[in-house]
């Protein structure tokens, strides 16, 4: 699929204008994220590793939980809570215990892996969420987006009626947490795939989960690495030309602006 070598450009050049339009931008981003055919948004990746997280008749919740009541540090229960809360569809409430398991068990990098994935699947939950608020913002106050933000001198000028303006509050608040949400997921699932890829450095297709990964959350230094680790465990891959045609594109954007 085609890649837009200038779509992460929206991160580090809009910081400093009005949160409005860096939220607007980069949802657009992440929403439109194609490479080499994983898939839009975060999709791909989560669901290939959680596809068979969960196990018809598993554990049970109320089970785990009172294991983990009479033992706080009993590993094998929050593994086990983790599990049965993904059985039921409850993915999100199953990254507390998975990643009290991974820190009571350190060495299970499959359960590590796992958590990545669900950080990245509530990344992706998030964005859902910053859309469709930032689709109310658009519904509720037609060219709200577009306008200049209200604490501005412009923007300050432009106002002045009230119910739009708590709308577009409202709205802008609402799009703005979500947004927060989002880049905290994806910067855990970033942590994660790091421990997972310095417990098998040698496995080319975690490298490559962790740069795009990493490449998602604008950890551009870490996704550069990793794909340069990818093209050197497996040189011969089909996709070796277009990673290396991408760390030339996140080369350039990282590279110092010469002076003049």
């Amino acid at each position: 699929a085609p890649v837009d070598p200038y779509a992460g450009l929206f991160f580090t050049r809009l910081r400093n204008r009005a949160k409005w339009v860096f939220v607007f931008l980069a949802i657009t981003f992440t929403a439109s994220f194609v490479l080499f055919g994983v898939g839009t948004g975060f999709g791909g990746l989560q669901d290939i590793l959680l596809q068979n997280s969960g196990v018809a008749g598993g554990p049970s919740e109320s089970d785990a939980r009172e294991r983990i009541a009479a033992n706080p540090s009993d590993a094998q229960a929050y593994r086990d809570l983790a599990t049965a809360l993904q059985n039921q569809q409850k993915s999100e409430e199953s990254i507390v215990p998975l990643a009290k398991y991974v820190e009571l068990e350190p060495s299970d990098i499959d359960a590590q892996r796992e958590l990545a994935a669900l950080y990245l699947q509530q990344a992706d939950q998030y964005r859902t969420q910053a859309q469709l608020a930032q689709l109310a913002l658009q519904t509720d106050v037609p060219g709200a987006v577009f306008q200049p933000s209200s604490e501005s001198k412009i923007g300050n000028a432009l106002s002045g009626d009230p119910i739009s303006d708590a709308l577009s509050g409202r709205h802008n608040e609402a799009l703005n947490a979500a947004f927060t949400k989002m880049t905290d997921a994806l910067s855990n699932a970033v942590a994660a795939y790091k421990v997972v890829a310095a417990a098998q450095p040698n496995d080319s297709a975690i490298q490559f989960e962790l740069a795009q990964t990493a490449e998602t959350a604008n950890d551009l230094p870490t996704a550069i690495a990793a794909y340069k680790r990818f093209l050197k465990l497996a040189p011969e891959d089909q996709s070796a030309p277009a990673v290396e045609e991408r760390i030339a594109q996140l080369e350039g954007r990282v590279a110092p602006t010469p002076e003049g």
